[in-house]
């Protein structure tokens, strides 16, 4: 029986071949993490649904995501995002910022993308020990009180899905090797492997 990270491979159902597809659509491959989560694909497509929600409220630009999400992400050690998104934002942007923001560096950034970034970090890290002075550097920066608990229930859910692909094994995929550019390759030092 194969595996996908820690579990065998699921039987995938109409709702999980529509996920593949998607992936297939937009990537050319499918995600090694949309295998894993063909245990729950209506999971999932709830899950993106509600990020999705979250960001759409205050309208977090594709840029603001990718600062949050790389932020997150490589303070949580989880690679995969890291990858991925850092392969985003590069594509988007360039290497050197998105390679930055992973390595914890956000010289690169705006102010406001700054206060962002270490906002996230410090979600991932210990939501019990952030502070009304932690807040009050956002407000500085110009986010208004909806945008920042939109920035956080958006960490907040990026973390859950981390946790779920990080816990049962989930690999990087192996094109990320080709299509995320050697800056953000370098950068992402911790986490699982890309896959074979």
């Amino acid at each position: 029986m194969s595996a996908i990270g820690f579990l065998a491979t699921p039987e995938s159902d109409a709702a999980a071949q529509r996920i593949f597809e998607e992936d297939m659509t937009e990537l050319g491959y499918v995600m090694n993490v949309s295998k894993l989560w063909a245990y729950q694909p209506a999971t999932l497509t709830h899950l993106f649904e509600l990020m999705g929600e979250t960001h759409a409220q205050q309208t977090l630009s594709f840029r603001q995501r990718g600062i949050l999400v790389t932020a997150c992400a490589s303070t949580l050690g989880d690679a995969y995002c890291s990858l991925a998104w850092g392969a985003k934002l590069a594509a988007r942007y360039d290497a050197e910022t998105a390679a930055g923001v992973l390595r914890g560096d956000d010289d690169r950034l705006s102010p406001d993308e700054q206060a962002m970034a270490r906002w996230a970090r410090k979600v991932a890290r210990g939501p019990n020990h952030t502070t009304d002075a932690d807040v009050q550097e956002l407000r500085d920066a110009g986010f208004s009180e909806a945008h920042i608990f939109a920035m956080t229930a958006y960490v907040a859910l990026r973390i859950a899905f981390s946790t779920v692909n990080d816990a049962l094994g989930a690999r990087p995929d192996a094109a990320l090797r080709s299509t995320a550019p050697e800056a953000v390759l370098e950068a992402v030092a911790y986490g699982r492997p890309i896959d074979d």
